[in-house]
């Protein structure tokens, strides 16, 4: 027979209301977020999906990477479900360029491309193909800092291609 478990006396923070520094990394609890994302879950799939796009035009890519990642919940088991994982991991491959984190830029986008060109281009208001040469080109970057072991170069800061 096993023991019940004790209830947490301070549960766990969900990640969405966990505070966070300007690129997405935790700080610790208590500490004031300096990263103020909208409400994704409250929001359609449509919705998250362009909020997303706003947010990776502005830079801001970890928000990005959250909205589409919203829009991979709300897609589970559907025709959908891999090109939002893939827009996802690609907000959070450019979340680990502004972390300094060449190895997760390349894994991240690697992951990212073979998994947003699904759909066929344009899909869900994107050039699919324009998005992934830019993709692919900021992942030859990151490849070429991560090979000669020296810090990633200015990113190239580019809108998502509409299409």
């Amino acid at each position: 027979m096993t023991e019940p478990v004790a209830p947490h006396a301070n549960p766990p923070i969900p990640p969405s209301k966990r505070p966070r520094d300007e690129a997405g990394r935790p700080l610790p609890v208590g500490t004031p977020s300096r990263l103020a994302l909208p409400d994704f879950d409250a929001m359609t799939m449509d919705v998250a999906h362009l909020e997303a796009i706003r947010l990776f035009d502005e830079g801001n890519y970890f928000g990005a990477h959250e909205a589409w990642e919203t829009c991979w919940a709300l897609s589970k088991d559907s025709h959908e479900e891999e090109f939002f994982k893939g827009l996802a991991q690609l907000g959070a491959g450019y979340t680990h360029w502004v972390r300094g984190n060449a190895h997760g830029v390349v894994a991240l986008l690697g992951r990212a491309l073979a998994r947003i060109g699904l759909m066929g281009s344009p899909y869900g208001g994107v050039d699919i193909e324009a998005f992934a040469a830019q993709v692919t080109e900021v992942r030859a970057l990151a490849q070429e800092a991560e090979a000669n072991g020296t810090p990633l170069p200015e990113l190239p800061r580019r809108p998502v291609p509409r299409g």
